[in-house]
Parts: structure tokens; sequence; C-alpha cells
């Protein structure tokens, strides 16, 4: 992480207590300690690193530190188990280990990286996680996480202990436990074991590499800090450019194509009206050449408005209805088609209307009765669909 703060919270029992020293703290730039102390510094740090929290805000961590003597840890095996039941098993074997009210005390178990690793488990108290909190946000801070101390300690050699000093704090760590320093217990617990005193410099690394991935977080269940949303500025405005882009884009695409539309009719129309002046038609526009046309091939009774082609349409319309005859039929010039049309039945000539109505002819139709009891009807047929 590119700039962090490491801050030791004050133990439960100096909360208030004026006369405590200030809590420790640590400045870690990019994995490297640039400034440490047991004062007020470490406000001037946080408000330094602040310079750069406007444009890189994730890159500004501040992690509090438990101490030992509020939140001392154990490891727990569980050979047989997956990662998540092995956590599982030791919060509540965890729970049934502690002294006092199960629902004031606060027990977080981390989560081991492979099945057979000891599962890291501590124990504090909800009493403890409200005052730690609230001392934090007295300050005006919010931490990214809250870390047992005693968790950063490395485990230690087979058949000795470490005493670590860490913050201010005498910490003891044993392959299975981490807790804060007793005069009295620690001979207990050694039991003839070497407590040997671990190098500074050893410790710093520990600790160092502990913020890459910490064992646990105090700040979880019923603690964990709620999320909030938030927007960005920078996606804000890549937002609005890339719906500005798509507005213009959806406007260019209709008008891109009208203005084709509009090129391909004036190319068309010219290459009509350039056609009609080869036949000798002198026109303004296509409609005019178009109309002009029409009004010579009806007079010489060809092209679209010739008898052939409405009379085709009916002959085939027909050929699906045989009970339907023909008893009259004309033509004029204007391209329509006049019979009269015979059938035993409605239904027939209804058939026969409906083929050329198909066919995108345009048609009326008068019903009226034959003297030889058939149905017949006066069709109209316009010639140009």
């Amino acid at each position: 992480m590119a700039r962090t703060l490491l801050l030791w919270l004050p133990r439960i029992a100096a909360l208030g207590d004026r006369s405590a020293p200030p809590p420790a703290w640590l400045r870690v730039d990019d994995g490297v300690i640039v400034d440490s102390g047991q004062d007020e510094g470490w406000v001037d740090a946080w408000e330094r690193s602040g310079e750069h929290r406007g444009e890189a805000g994730e890159d500004d961590l501040l992690i509090a530190l438990a101490p030992a003597a509020d939140a001392p840890l154990r490891w727990l095996s569980y050979p047989d188990a997956a990662p998540a039941q092995a956590a599982a098993a030791a919060r509540i074997d965890a729970l049934r280990d502690s002294l006092g009210d199960a629902a004031a005390l606060h027990i977080v178990a981390g989560e081991p990286a492979e099945a057979g690793q000891a599962v890291p488990v501590a124990t504090t108290t909800q009493a403890a996680m409200r005052a730690w909190t609230g001392w934090l946000e007295a300050q005006g801070l919010a931490p990214a996480a809250i870390l047992p101390v005693a968790a950063l300690v490395p485990p230690p050699e087979a058949d000795a202990l470490w005493l670590a000093e860490v913050g201010g704090e005498r910490i003891v760590r044993t392959p299975d436990r981490a807790y804060a320093s007793d005069p009295e217990i620690d001979p207990l617990i050694a039991a003839g074991r070497t407590i040997a005193p671990l190098d500074a410099d050893r410790m710093q690394q520990a600790l160092l590499l502990s913020l890459a991935a910490p064992a646990l977080d105090l700040l979880s269940g019923a603690w964990k800090p709620k999320r909030r949303w938030a927007v960005d500025p920078g996606l804000l405005r890549l937002a609005g450019r890339g719906l500005l882009a798509l507005l213009l884009v959806s406007v260019a695409i209709p008008v891109v194509h009208a203005v084709r539309l509009a090129s391909d009719t004036r190319r068309a129309d010219a290459a009509a009206v350039a056609a009609a002046k080869q036949a000798g038609i002198a026109a303004p526009d296509a409609s005019a050449a178009e109309a002009e046309i029409d009004r010579r091939l009806a007079a010489a009774g060809g092209g679209p408005l010739a008898f052939s082609v409405p009379a085709s349409a009916l002959y085939d319309a027909m050929r699906d209805a045989p009970g339907v005859t023909l008893r009259t039929l004309a033509h004029r010039t204007d391209g329509t088609l006049t019979t009269t049309l015979a059938a035993p039945r409605t239904d027939d000539i209804n058939q026969v209307l409906l083929a050329l109505q198909a066919r995108g002819y345009r048609i009326t139709a008068q019903p009226m009765a034959g003297t030889d009891g058939q149905q017949m009807a006066n069709v109209t047929i316009r010639a140009v669909p």
C-alpha cells in the first residue's frame, strides 16, 4: 500500500486517563517506515498524507492496532476441515472457552489460506470495540481496519517463545498464543521453555509483511463499516462524455441516411429526366416526365395502362374460381378495366375480387341479380397497382 498510518489504540484501562502516554504510531510509504513516534506527531503525519487524498484517497489508509492486553490471540488447528469450516469451528470453540457473557464478547476468526493451517482467533469485548471506535470518531478518524497487534508477532522457533516490544507494549508469542506479557504468568506458560527477545528489525519486518495480508480484522460482523456509495467525479465526467457521444451518433445516423436518400433521389430523378429527353419529352422534373410518358403510352394503348396488364391479372384470378364467367369486358385509356362477372354464388365472385386485391389492384364492385338466377357484379379494376 502506498501511504499508511499505523496508530496504536489506547488500552481500555487508559482511556480517559490524561496522564497516560499518547499512542504510538508509524507512517509507512511504499512498504518503508518513514516516520514514527509516541506523541501527537501522528496528527501531522495524517494531515500530511491528507494533502494527497484529494487526488488518490485510495492510496491513504489508516490502520488502527488493538493492544494485546485487550485483544489476545489463540491459534486453533483443525487438520481435516476446510478453511471456512475451520474458521467457523474456531470461533465457536473460542466462545465456549471464554469467560463472561457471550453477548458481551466480540470474537473474530481468520480464515486460513489452505486446509490444515492453524486458525487465528482474537477475543475482545463489545465494550472495548465501542470505546475504540468512539475514540477514533472523536479524533475524526475512520480506520480501514482494526488489527490485533498480537497477530503481527511472528511465530517463535521450536521450544522457544518470543518476547516482542511493539508500540510500547510487551507481547509474548507462543506457537498457539499471543498475549500481553505478565511477569507472573509468563513463566507458567513458558513451562521451562526459553523466552527470547525478538529482534526489533525482525519485528518491524513482520509488521510490514502483515499489512499486505492481515490475518484478521476486528471491524467485522456487527462492527463492519457500512458501505458508503460515492460517485467518482472522474467517472461521472467520463459517463457524461460517453452519453453525449452516444447522443451525437444517434442523431448523426438518421441525418446521414436522410442525406444519402436525398442524394440518391436526386440522381434517380436526373436519370429519369435524361431518359425522357432522349424520348423527345421535355419535362422540368421526374414526376412530369413520368406523367407525360404514361399519357403517351395510354394514348398508344401500351405501357402499364395497356389492356393486357389488368386483363391477365383478371384471368389468373378466375383460373382458381371455375364457376365464375365473364359476361362483359371493356378497357379505358386511363388503364381502368370494367367487367361483369357472373357465378352461382356470391362467394365465388368475392374469391376473384380478393385475388385481384392481393395483387395490389384497386377494385370496386356493384352486386346485382341475373335473370337466370346467377349472382352478378359490375367490377372496375385499376390497371396500375
